[in-house]
């Protein structure tokens, strides 16, 4: 009898577990939350600053290549890579021999010339004096035939004696003639021998320059950036092309960085526009700067001899952007014994800030999601339309923000969206300051959610246990 007892005692308490057992899975049940688990974030007014990054390399902004104009061998160099120089300081020489020699020849070939002036204007003398006698003469055998013609008609003269007379003057004016024509020949040739003294003295001068120029001056002053010869090495130049480069003198006082810039982030980009850059030589340091130049062609654009150019696609179009460093920005890196803290080619990259909205209201990047358009009326949907609309239709998207709503549920807003930043975006309408707004996870907000769907918030908690449960995968992997 008392193990009967007992063993219907053990059947009620089993029975009774049991009964607790349900109850709390019923309760736990009702507990229990439903929905899409995702993350929200309050909207708020917010600053946002639209940039464009891009990256490039430092450069003076003003930077000079010494070129020859002669050719030959360096005999004398007398800076260094690094040095200061300063304008028209002598930097090198070229061999001056061979154009000392040619000088000479040149001043030889101009004393020549006008030794022939000299000797062409002796000849203008004698060629007048010449003339003067003949005119002398002309004029006495003028005045015998005249006075032969009158004793002539007396019949004093012979017929013989006139005719006589009448040549001796027809000859000396034939001789007066050509005494005129040898004058002008003697004035032609000394004109010919004045233009032979410019030609000369011309060649001179080039020789005398092409002679200065074997010894090369600085330009500007400045650093000495780059230095590609060495004493003994020989150098190619002439007037007509730029020669060999031999140095390059930079003001390392003024910097700038060269961006290359897409042809899509190009139209946000104007003058004046501010900018921050990072130099890789300086960690954790950023400098001020200024858009002062825009590149109007592409510098991937190449041009043929005939003048075509490339049109093919199949590399990216991109645009040069000169930035000026603010000195401001990093005057406490100069230093005595290091004044100039940039050296041109050194990496840099920079965020340019092409536009800045103050107090609009701002939401994550990742709480912004698109849907497919929907079709405003059945009028619409019945309307014939060609096959481009109909495709446009198709590819027509709305962007949209999930709020969150009384209830756990989300209200899907229509948006329309103005400048972004790296972490928000300006929500010019559909979202009001202070709504929670879903901002994760990316399938959730691209895909799942949808109208009056129900969520659940993941709290702090489950972003710990998520946290946790990814760093021992991540050490299981390992």
């Amino acid at each position: 009898m008392a193990a009967k007892k007992r063993k219907n005692t053990l059947i009620f308490v089993l029975i009774g577990l049991l009964a607790v057992l349900i109850v709390a899975a019923v309760i736990k049940g009702k507990n229990r939350k439903t929905g899409e688990t995702v993350e929200v974030e309050k909207s708020e007014l917010r600053t946002i600053r639209e940039t464009v990054e891009a990256s490039g390399k430092v450069f003076p902004k003003t930077e000079v290549k010494i070129s020859s104009d002669v050719s030959g061998e360096i005999v004398e160099l007398y800076v260094q890579e690094g040095d200061s120089v300063t304008a028209g300081q002598v930097l090198a020489r070229v061999d001056p021999e061979a154009y000392n020699s040619q000088v000479e020849r040149a001043a030889a070939g101009v004393n020549s010339s006008k030794s022939g002036l000299a000797n062409a204007k002796s000849q203008i003398e004698a060629a007048i004096a010449q003339q003067e006698q003949l005119e002398t003469q002309l004029a006495n055998a003028r005045d015998i035939h005249k006075r032969n013609e009158k004793l002539f008609r007396e019949g004093v003269v012979s017929q013989q004696d006139f005719d006589a007379s009448l040549t001796n003057v027809r000859t000396l004016e034939s001789n007066v003639r050509a005494a005129q024509a040898n004058v002008r020949s003697a004035q032609q040739s000394a004109n010919s021998s004045e233009y032979q003294i410019k030609s000369a003295e011309a060649s001179l001068r080039e020789i005398s320059t092409s002679l200065k120029r074997t010894t090369i001056y600085a330009s500007m002053s400045g650093i000495l950036s780059k230095l590609n010869v060495e004493k003994g090495e020989r150098v190619v130049g002439t007037s007509m092309m730029a020669g060999t480069e031999i140095m390059r003198i930079a003001d390392l006082k003024a910097m700038e960085v060269q961006v290359e810039v897409t042809e899509n982030d190009l139209p946000r980009i104007a003058l004046g526009q501010t900018a921050e850059i990072e130099i890789d030589a300086y960690l954790d340091r950023k400098f001020t700067g200024k858009v002062v130049e825009i590149a109007h062609t592409a510098n991937n654009l190449v041009s043929s001899a005939t003048g075509s150019v490339n049109l093919t696609t199949d590399q990216v179009t991109n645009f040069i952007v000169t930035i000026d460093i603010d000195p401001a920005s990093y005057h406490d890196l100069v230093k005595p014994g290091k004044p100039y803290p940039f050296r041109p080619g050194m990496s840099a990259s920079v965020e340019i800030q092409t536009k800045t909205v103050e107090s609009v209201v701002g939401v994550p990047i990742q709480a912004v999601g698109t849907r497919d358009r929907e079709k405003k009326d059945e009028k619409a949907k019945a309307k014939p339309v060609n096959q481009e609309e109909a495709s446009s239709m198709n590819d027509e998207l709305d962007e949209v923000v999930f709020v969150l709503m009384a209830g756990d549920t989300v209200d899907m807003r229509k948006v329309k969206t103005g400048v972004q930043d790296n972490d928000y975006i300006e929500i010019t309408e559909g979202i009001k300051e202070g709504e929670q707004v879903v901002t994760g996870p990316y399938a959730a907000v691209s895909r799942k959610l949808k109208q009056g769907l129900a969520v659940q918030i993941e709290t702090e908690k489950d972003k710990k246990k998520k946290e946790e449960d990814k760093s021992k995968e991540e050490e299981k992997d390992e």
